[in-house]
C-alpha cells in the first residue's frame, strides 16, 4: 500500500462543491427576496402615509362619470349616515343591509357569514353610503347627452306594491317620471349569495326621439377599511374585458392617475379586496366601453376617488316605445364555487378570476379543488392539508425515489470520496477526473438531490397562495391551538407555549408547529450524506434552523404542510436505505462523529480514520494479498509534494 502524504497548506474548493453551493444559494436568496418581496406584510401606518402623499400628488382631476364623482363631505358615524332618510331592507341568507329610497345606490352591505375578526361578532361591512369614513357603493342608471332631466343620486322614487325589505323572495320595483314625458322603472332582486340584479326600464311617452345609454360604476372614497394591504395579492380595481384580465392597484391608481378605457362585447368589472368583491356588468355580447378612472382630492382634507364603471350601447328610444337593460351588481365574498356558478348561469367570463390565483394558476386551482373536497368530505382544512401532503408525495414518487437512492449510494461512497480528496486534493484536474469516475462506476448522480428541493418550491408558493387569497381558508381551525390555519402559529417557545405568563416580541414568535417541522428536518438532514467542504457542512448544518425562523412567520397550514412532508421524506428514504443496506444513523454514534471529525482535521487528530481510509483503499486499490493492485476504474494517483515550511 502506498504510503500518503500529509496534506499541507489550505484545501481549496472541489468544483463540485463550489456548483453545489452556488445553487445552494441561489436558491436561498431566491427563497428569502421573494417571500420578503412579494409576502412581508407592509405596516398600516404605510397604507395612511400613502393616502396624503395620494391626495396631494395630482393636481388634474381626472375625467368621471356625472353620477360617480365623490363631493366633499363631513365623515359622520355609519348609523347616523344611514338614520338619514327612508330606506328599504335587504335581506338574504348571505347578506343584510338597505337601500335608500332616493336615489337607489346599492350602499349598506354587510356579510352574515363572515365577521371582521377570528371569534368576534362584528359583521364584515362590505359597502357604506357617502359620508361616513370609508365610503364604497354601487350605482347605476342611464347617461344621456341631449336629455336633461334623468334620475341621479338625489332622485326620490316611488315603491310599487307596498314591499318593504329586498329579500330572494320578494323583488322591488320603483319607478320615477320626470315630467318630460320619459317613465323610468326599476325591479331590483337579489339571490341567497351575492348577486343583484336590476331591470332598468325607460317609457317614452314624449313627442320625441330619445337617445340613452345605460351604465353601472362602483365608487371608493379613499381605500376601504377592510383593505389587508398584502403585497402578494391583488387588491384595487380589476376587471376580465375582451378576454384580458385588467388589474391596477390602488397605488398605481394614484401615482399613475389612471384614466384607462376598454371596448368589449364581453366582460365584468369591479373592485376588489382580498376576500371581497364589488363587481358589475351589463349584459354580455353588447357593445360597452369599460373603465378605470381615479380623481384626486381637491383639498387635504377630502378624499381621492377611485372608480370603475361600464357603460352599454346607446337606446334609441321612439315615442311610444320602450327600452331595457339589465344591471348586475355582485357584492360579497370570493367564494370560488359561487363565482364559478354565475360563470355558468350568466354567462360572464372567468369571474373566478376575481381571486388572485397568481402565476401558478395551473397548481393552485388543482390544489384548491383538492383542498375544497378533503375539507368538506372531514369538516377540517387541516386533515384536508395532510391529504394533500400525501397525494403530491405520491406524485413526486418517482423523483423522489431516485433522489434518495442517489443520496443512499452518496452516503455509502463517502469514504472512498475522501480517500480520492486527500490523494488529489491539489490537482484539481485529476481529482475531478477521479471523482466523476466514481460516480459513473456507482451510478450516483450528486445533483439528484436537489431537484426534490425545486419541485417543492412552486408547489409552496402555490400552497401559498391558497392559504393567502381563498376565503375559504379564512379562520379554518386545525386542532388544538391553531384555530386558523391562514394565520401563523400563535405560539412560541421563548414563553413555553405559553407556560411563562410573557408576550415575547413579534420577532419571537416561534410557535409549536414550526419546532415540530425543526425536529423533522434536523433528522433528515442527519440521513444525508455529509457535505465535503467545510463551508458547506456548517451552512447545511445551520439551514433548519434558518428556515424555522423565516417559516414561524407564515400561514399554520404552510408549517403543518411542510412538517408532515418532511416525516414522509424520512420514512420513504429511511426504507431506501435499509434496502441498499446502509446504515441509516437518524442520529450519530460516537465513533461516527469522531470519523467526520477526522475528515476535517486530519489522520494525526483522529486515528480512526485510518480505517476508514483502508477501506476506501481496498475498495479502489486492491486488499492488498498480492495480487495486481493497480486501480481499475481509477488511474494511478499522483502523490502530493510536501510544501516547505
Amino acid at each position: 500500500m502506498k504510503q500518503r502524504l500529509p496534506i499541507a497548506g489550505k484545501e481549496q474548493m472541489h468544483p463540485d462543491d463550489r456548483r453545489n453551493l452556488v445553487i445552494f444559494l441561489m436558491l436561498a436568496l431566491l427563497i428569502w427576496f421573494g417571500f420578503d418581496h412579494f409576502i412581508i406584510k407592509p405596516r398600516m401606518e404605510e397604507a395612511r402615509a400613502f393616502q396624503a402623499a395620494a391626495a396631494l400628488a395630482a393636481e388634474e382631476e381626472a375625467v368621471n362619470l356625472a353620477a360617480g364623482v365623490s363631493e366633499p363631505q363631513t365623515v359622520r358615524p355609519r348609523d347616523e349616515v344611514l338614520a338619514e332618510g327612508a330606506r328599504l331592507k335587504i335581506k338574504s341568507d348571505s347578506v343584510v343591509g338597505s337601500l335608500s329610497i332616493s336615489g337607489n345606490r346599492i350602499d349598506d352591505i354587510s356579510l352574515v357569514k363572515y365577521m371582521k375578526d377570528l371569534g368576534g361578532k362584528d359583521e364584515v361591512i362590505l359597502l357604506e353610503p357617502a359620508g361616513t369614513e370609508n365610503p364604497q357603493y354601487a350605482e347605476y342608471g342611464w347617461l344621456g347627452g341631449e336629455t336633461a332631466n334623468l334620475p341621479g343620486k338625489d332622485t326620490r322614487w316611488n315603491v310599487s306594491g307596498g314591499t318593504q325589505e329586498l329579500t330572494p323572495a320578494t323583488p322591488l320595483t320603483m319607478t320615477w317620471d320626470n315630467g318630460q314625458g320619459l317613465r323610468f322603472e326599476r325591479t331590483i332582486s337579489i339571490d341567497n349569495d351575492y348577486m343583484i340584479r336590476v331591470v332598468q326600464k325607460v317609457v317614452n311617452n314624449s313627442a320625441k326621439k330619445v337617445v340613452l345609454y345605460p351604465y353601472a360604476l362602483v365608487g371608493s372614497d379613499g381605500l376601504p377599511s377592510h383593505m389587508e394591504n398584502v403585497r402578494a395579492v391583488h387588491e384595487g380595481p380589476l376587471g376580465y374585458i375582451g378576454g384580458d384580465l385588467e388589474q391596477f392597484t390602488y397605488r398605481d391608481m394614484a401615482k399613475k392617475a389612471i384614466n384607462e378605457e376598454f371596448a368589449s362585447t364581453t366582460g365584468w368589472i369591479g373592485i376588489t379586496q382580498k376576500f371581497w368583491l364589488t363587481s358589475v356588468f351589463l349584459d354580455q355580447n353588447e357593445a360597452s366601453k369599460f373603465r378605470f378612472n381615479y380623481t384626486p382630492a381637491k383639498t387635504a382634507n377630502d378624499k381621492e376617488h377611485y372608480q370603475v364603471d361600464v357603460m352599454g350601447a346607446p337606446r334609441a328610444i321612439e315615442p311610444g316605445a320602450e327600452a331595457v337593460a339589465n344591471v348586475h351588481i355582485f357584492a360579497g365574498a370570493k367564494e370560488v364555487k359561487i363565482l364559478e356558478q354565475y360563470t355558468k348561469d350568466l354567462g360572464i367570463a372567468h369571474f373566478d378570476l376575481a381571486v388572485d390565483f397568481g402565476l401558478l394558476y395551473f397548481l393552485t386551482k388543482p390544489f384548491f379543488y383538492i383542498l375544497h373536497f378533503f375539507g368538506h368530505l372531514f369538516g377540517n382544512f387541516g386533515i384536508a392539508i395532510i391529504c394533500l401532503t400525501v397525494i403530491i408525495r405520491i406524485c413526486v414518487f418517482p423523483l423522489a425515489n431516485a433522489s434518495f437512492r442517489s443520496f443512499a449510494k452518496l452516503k455509502k461512497i463517502s469514504p472512498m470520496m475522501s480517500e480520492i480528496r486527500e490523494r488529489y486534493g491539489d490537482d484539481r484536474e485529476a481529482l475531478q477526473k477521479e471523482l466523476v469516475k466514481l460516480y459513473e462506476r456507482e451510478k450516483v448522480n450528486p445533483m439528484a438531490g436537489c431537484l426534490p428541493i425545486i419541485i417543492q418550491i412552486p408547489i409552496f408558493f402555490a400552497l401559498y397562495k391558497i392559504l393567502m387569497v381563498t376565503i375559504e381558508m379564512r379562520h379554518a381551525p386545525f386542532f388544538g391551538w391553531i384555530h386558523d390555519l391562514s394565520a401563523k402559529d400563535p405560539t412560541t417557545v421563548f414563553n413555553l407555549f405559553g407556560l411563562i405568563p410573557w408576550n415575547p416580541p413579534a420577532f419571537l414568535m416561534i410557535g409549536a408547529w414550526p419546532c415540530l417541522m425543526l425536529f423533522f428536518m434536523v433528522i433528515q438532514k442527519q440521513l444525508n450524506p455529509p457535505p465535503q467542504d467545510k463551508m458547506q457542512k456548517t451552512m447545511m448544518d445551520m439551514m433548519p434552523y434558518f428556515l424555522t425562523y423565516i417559516m414561524s412567520g407564515f400561514a399554520a397550514g404552510l408549517v403543518v404542510y411542510w412538517t408532515f412532508s418532511n416525516a414522509l421524506s424520512i420514512v420513504q428514504q429511511y426504507i431506501i436505505m435499509r434496502g441498499m443496506g446502509v446504515q441509516p444513523h437518524i442520529f450519530r454514534d460516537r465513533s461516527e462523529k469522531k470519523l467526520e471529525k477526522a475528515i476535517e482535521e486530519g489522520p494525526t487528530v483522529h486515528p480512526e480514520l485510518a480505517l476508514a481510509e483502508k477501506k476506501a483503499e481496498d475498495a479502489l486499490f486492491g486488499d492488498g494479498d498480492g495480487d495486481d493492485d493497480t486501480p481499475k476504474t481509477v488511474s494511478a494517483p499522483k502523490p502530493r509534494k510536501k510544501k516547505k515550511k
